[in-house]
């Protein structure tokens, strides 16, 4: 069996082993695959593995052979998975994979915000510190978590690993999610409402899908709801934040700041507008590549494959 990988390296730069996915075929990896070349790579393939490259109808037409496609990531947007129903071609992901990571990263942000870690690290190796009269200094403002509200929007896997975390940290957890508020833990709160949620809540941090209702969700309307001293997170996609209108609202005082390990496009173009915006803190899309989780994804998608090899396919997302 022809095993094609298109784009391997994100997955595995190295540190880890395709060996598993050896022991089920014929397996070829390549780091990268530009849309010019994804047919010639993939012809004959009866498998093929994507992470970031699009495989619409048009590439699906031309390869006859192909009858799985494994997504090496949770969202599988970079698949027309209708038109691989049509054809027969099974297509899985990888769910609930990096969750963890995914809200350390959320707080890695908040901490950064609040405790200017990464600003007074860079000070202290300025000499900044060995300037000073005092024993201790501090030139930008610090904020305590405990008591303040957060707000998480969507709550599946990783909406509620964050809001664990934020509980540790004391702090008040509002949810806006489709969920009872029954289904929700004891110590988080159900938000009515998204402007509520944005009005509210000293942080907000996005954790829902992107689909045409959530693009650009947050946009100079909700922008303006929020406090002047509210941070937005968005460890979830890019799309869901309308880029210039959160540029505006940084750079004119209306938010204190944002935390973003996702922008719409990636990498971002150089004229990107939250690329120079105010107290904007961006991290290049890695809340989903610590080891621990690149190991999970592996193993999954392995197994993923070995379920539909033995006839029993599991996180099928094209029924």
């Amino acid at each position: 069996m022809k095993i094609v990988i298109l784009d391997g390296y994100t997955l595995n730069p190295g540190d880890l082993s395709w060996e598993p996915l050896k022991e089920l075929g014929e397996v070829t990896v390549y780091e990268r695959t530009a849309p010019k070349d994804v047919c010639k790579r993939a012809e004959g393939a009866e498998v093929v593995f994507t992470n970031k490259v699009v495989l619409d109808e048009a590439v699906l037409e031309k390869l006859p052979a192909l009858k799985y496609i494994g997504v090496l990531a949770t969202g599988y947007n970079v698949v027309d998975v209708a038109a691989a129903a049509r054809k027969g071609i099974v297509v899985t992901n990888i769910p609930a994979y990096s969750t963890s990571s995914v809200a350390q990263m959320a707080f890695a942000h908040i901490l950064n915000i609040v405790q200017r870690v990464g600003y007074y690290a860079q000070e202290v190796s300025n000499g900044k510190w060995s300037r000073q009269a005092d024993f201790s200094f501090w030139d930008a403002p610090l904020h305590e978590l405990d008591g303040k509200k957060m707000g998480i929007v969507g709550f599946g896997n990783t909406g509620r690993a964050t809001a664990r975390i934020a509980v540790g940290f004391g702090l008040e957890v509002y949810a806006y999610t489709r969920k009872s508020a029954m289904e929700l833990p004891a110590d988080v709160r159900k938000c009515p409402s998204m402007d509520e949620l944005f009005r509210k809540c000293d942080i907000v941090s996005l954790h829902c899908p992107l689909t045409e209702t959530t693009r650009e969700l947050v946009d100079a309307r909700k922008l303006d709801l929020m406090k002047p001293s509210a941070i937005l997170i968005n460890t979830g996609r890019g799309g869901l934040v309308n880029e210039q209108d959160l540029a505006d609202a940084l750079n004119s005082g209306k938010i204190a700041a944002a935390g973003l390990d996702v922008l719409s496009s990636e990498p971002p173009r150089a004229d990107n507008p939250l690329l120079k915006a105010r107290n904007c803190f961006i991290t290049p899309h890695q809340a989903w590549a610590t080891k621990e989780a690149r190991v999970r994804l592996m193993q999954l998608a392995v197994n993923n494959l070995k379920a539909f090899l033995e006839g029993k396919p599991v996180n099928i997302v094209n029924n």
